[in-house]
């Protein structure tokens, strides 16, 4: 089913999680025992990515599929500019369909080490878009969105007026990277509906599990970590080590998540990491 339809229907707020598809096949046991957790949470879409660090599209199609045949997910694949030839994209289209899959999440992606612009793809991820909407105009299309501003953005009013631009192209809806402090999002939408753009932007959560996991994620997704927060972690580490640092995790990912839906966000995107039993609990407390 396609997400902006499932969007319309609701009259509560809902939770969606990005799942990794399996690299290994050692991981696949472990993958698949998360989903059945996962579909306790009952999320109303699933987004598959393509790794990170512009490390591949292997796998994404493949359990976007197995996770809508087998487990009843509405799925979301991403399709991103890195690895999307324009000459191939046509087939790439044909694939996803042939899936039954009505969802992509068009992104420009990582480079992977030593590539600075797209082989042979698209440049920015609004053409993949506009491409997409040409080949298959029944097809949604969600994009990436940035409350603290794009790494390569000068000012966060411009980053806004590139999820505009992407969203005018054909995008019906935007999820964002992950972020800690909530007047970003707020922000960012107030200035987007400024712009004259109302369409709905789903903000995305992660429940931190360790102080590993934090600083790898500052390094990945180049995702600011309010000091305060960040010393919060440190200190609980020192006191507990990993076990501390998830209760803390839970607690604020929580809070995080009440506070977005009690202020109008339409739900939130969870970021599991392919481990269920924190993100369940963390629904739980969050009274969802």
């Amino acid at each position: 089913m396609r997400i902006p339809d499932l969007l319309r229907g609701l009259d509560r707020p809902f939770v969606s999680v990005e799942l990794l598809p399996p690299r290994r096949e050692r991981e696949q046991d472990g993958f698949w025992r998360a989903v059945e957790s996962i579909k306790r949470m009952k999320p109303l879409f699933a987004a598959v990515t393509c790794g990170a660090g512009g490390s591949g599209s292997v796998g994404t199609l493949s359990t976007s599929r197995d996770l809508a045949e087998s487990h009843g997910f509405t799925v979301m694949p991403h399709l991103t500019c890195v690895h999307a030839a324009q000459t191939g994209l046509e087939a790439q289209i044909k694939d996803v369909r042939a899936c039954g899959i009505r969802n992509v999440l068009a992104v420009r992606g990582d480079f992977p080490a030593g590539m600075d612009t797209p082989p042979k793809g698209f440049a920015h991820a609004s053409d993949l878009v506009r491409r997409i909407r040409e080949i298959a105009p029944d097809l949604a299309v969600g994009v990436a969105a940035y409350p603290d501003g794009h790494p390569e953005s000068r000012s966060i009013a411009e980053d806004v007026g590139f999820l505009k631009h992407k969203l005018d192209a054909g995008a019906s809806f935007g999820v964002t990277q992950l972020f800690f402090d909530n007047r970003r999002y707020f922000d960012m939408i107030d200035r987007l509906a400024a712009l004259g753009c109302h369409k709905p932007v789903i903000p995305s959560v992660l429940p931190v599990r360790s102080l590993g996991q934090i600083r790898r994620v500052m390094e990945l997704c180049d995702a600011p970590v309010p000091g305060k927060f960040l010393t919060e972690i440190e200190a609980a580490h020192a006191k507990g080590g990993d076990q501390a640092v998830k209760e803390y995790g839970i607690g604020m990912a929580a809070a995080q998540m009440s506070d977005l839906m009690e202020n109008g966000a339409p739900g939130v995107h969870l970021y599991p990491f392919n481990r269920a039993e924190m993100c369940v609990e963390v629904i739980r407390r969050a009274g969802l």
